[in-house]
């Protein structure tokens, strides 16, 4: 995927729309310093472009029984293409992984679980995932507390270390997004 060139108010529309996919197009607007309709032509814009990807919402797992996380790392017996493709496909079909990563090193795939408890976790440890193909070990740790959690990616304008250095006062670069009401104020 190529990178596309995003101006101040693209990744402010970013940003705003990461921390709250809900919000409205106008409170979006208004927080980039633009008009309502050309906010909405760079959502689209990003969208098209595959920078947004999806808007979600962040379920409390304790909430519905899923009181236990677990970070399993896996190794492999053959890292070929043709075997790393079908674990993950396995993986996929497995509602108690929520994320699957493929690493370098020494394990191969690092899997995010949850599940109701202990128990339940270890029935799908030791009926599906150690007894899959190709598996050689399974290393568990169990997460205690989650301390920190953020959806996507930090986005910073150029040169800027965190969100609260923004320099109001430079003029934004040009955006692949750009159109002719993209600096017109709300009244």
């Amino acid at each position: 995927m190529r990178r596309v060139k995003l101006d101040r108010i693209d990744k402010r529309i970013l940003r705003d729309l990461q921390a709250d996919g809900r919000m409205t197009n106008v409170e979006l607007a208004r927080r980039a310093g633009i008009s309502a309709p050309p906010c909405l032509r760079r959502v689209r814009a990003l969208e098209q472009a595959e920078i947004i990807r999806g808007y979600h919402a962040d379920i409390n797992p304790e909430a519905l029984g899923y009181g236990v996380t677990v970070f399993a790392q896996v190794s492999l017996l053959s890292q070929s293409e043709p075997d790393l493709r079908r674990f993950e496909e396995l993986v996929a079909t497995w509602p108690m992984v929520r994320e699957c990563h493929m690493l370098a090193g020494e394990t191969d795939f690092l899997l995010k679980i949850v599940s109701e408890n202990w128990d339940e976790y270890q029935r799908f440890l030791t009926t599906k995932l150690t007894t899959s193909p190709n598996v050689h070990g399974v290393k568990s740790s169990l997460a205690i507390r989650r301390s920190k959690s953020l959806p996507g990616v930090p986005i910073f304008d150029e040169g800027q270390l965190d969100e609260d250095d923004e320099d109001e006062s430079e003029p934004a670069p040009e955006s692949e997004f750009d159109d002719n009401d993209a600096d017109a104020e709300i009244e």
